[in-house]
């Protein structure tokens, strides 16, 4: 009986010491939401790739664009970027060389309008993080 009792205590304590180590990864770990995460870093229009510049000039001139695609309302149903009202964000191809179809690399505009847009993000991994863009002009 007594090493049933002291296996018991044992567990508990094991469970007591996992419970404070999971607190304290918590408490100290990487910032508290993927968005922060992920969009707090920041590019300026001249570290895009090549592709990227050319799509972003195009955005700002109205087009036109390569693919049928371009300009489409961008649902951010990720939730990453910050939260805004459907038709908010639209979405532009950055062309992949060698890439048959339309790639993974995209920029993402919101504003009202699409010339003029108020924020721009930039992702190369089709959405799953993205690059606050930054014009420095």
């Amino acid at each position: 009986m007594r090493v049933a009792q002291q296996t018991g205590a044992f567990r508990h304590r094991i469970s007591v010491w996992a419970s404070l180590v999971l607190m304290a990864c918590t408490f100290w770990g990487p910032p508290s939401s993927a968005t922060e995460a992920q969009t707090s870093t920041t590019l300026s229009v001249q570290d895009l790739p090549r592709e990227g510049q050319e799509t972003y000039q195009l955005i700002r001139k109205g087009g036109p664009f390569h693919y049928e695609k371009d300009g489409v309302v961008f649902g951010n149903r990720e939730r990453i970027l910050p939260r805004e009202a459907r038709g908010y964000y639209r979405e532009y191809t950055v062309r992949t060389p060698g890439a048959r179809d339309r790639g993974a690399r995209r920029i993402v505009c919101g504003g009202s309008v699409p010339q003029e847009p108020k924020a721009c993000y930039y992702t190369q991994d089709h959405y799953a993080s993205f690059r606050m863009i930054v014009d420095k002009n």
